[in-house]
């Protein structure tokens, strides 16, 4: 599986089963997330066998059941643009735990950030955490909004613009966001491309990772 392919074949699970994630496994995305890391600034760390962490009172509710490893996502309090660099590096591993055969779920505010067996120094905090193991099924699909309430171009216009462009906002459509709500914006004028979000709880998480998807669609490294 390719990481563009990892984009349409990638839908949030909740339910997973108890089962391990093998060595090799780990091995691959320990590696991943310390070039990423060393790229971004961040302290990213895959956290195994610590279901405490995601024992709220949502899980009496089946919100998600069976969850025991995660990615927590860590950064300095003072980074510029925390949210976002998490939500660009944070979904780039997401599709590499799906190539990997494995399921994900991104999760800000329905977990115990006080229970989590990260390494974390005053200055820095947890921004959110990715589930990461074996769902019980491959989850849905959602429903995107219309193009031209996401992007400057319409869906009659689009097949007058560059392919990259195409590629990148239908890769774009496809990426998680908080309440499958899609807070976001992309804007071509020339061959400049840029997306924005509003300043809603998470916001700059979901633009993160809309970029990240943009550029794996495109096949161009657009973002800074």
């Amino acid at each position: 599986m390719t990481e563009k392919e990892a984009v349409t074949a990638r839908h949030s699970v909740r339910h997973y089963k108890d089962l391990p994630i093998e060595e090799s496994k780990c091995l691959e995305l320990n590696k991943l997330i310390d070039e990423c890391n060393s790229k971004s600034g961040l302290k990213m760390q895959l956290i195994l066998d610590d279901p405490e962490c995601f024992k709220t009172f949502l899980a009496h509710y089946g919100w998600i059941t069976g969850a025991k490893n995660y990615i927590a996502l860590i950064g300095k309090k003072s980074s510029e643009n925390l949210d976002e660099t998490c939500g660009y590096y944070g979904q780039k591993l997401v599709l590499a735990a799906q190539m990997l055969g494995l399921n994900t779920c991104w999760i800000a505010g329905t977990y115990k950030k006080g229970k989590c067996k990260v390494r974390l120094s005053k200055d820095e905090k947890i921004v959110c955490i990715i589930s990461i193991g074996y769902g019980e099924n491959q989850g849905v699909e959602h429903k995107s909004k219309a193009l031209d309430k996401l992007c400057n171009i319409s869906q009659a216009d689009l097949s007058s613009t560059p392919k990259w462009f195409q590629d990148g906002v239908e890769s774009a459509l496809k990426a998680p966001t908080a309440m499958n709500q899609q807070k976001f914006f992309i804007k071509l004028e020339g061959e400049n491309v840029t997306i924005t979000a509003g300043n809603k709880a998470m916001a700059h998480i979901d633009l993160g990772i809309v970029k990240y998807n943009f550029e794996v669609g495109s096949g161009k490294k657009i973002f800074q």
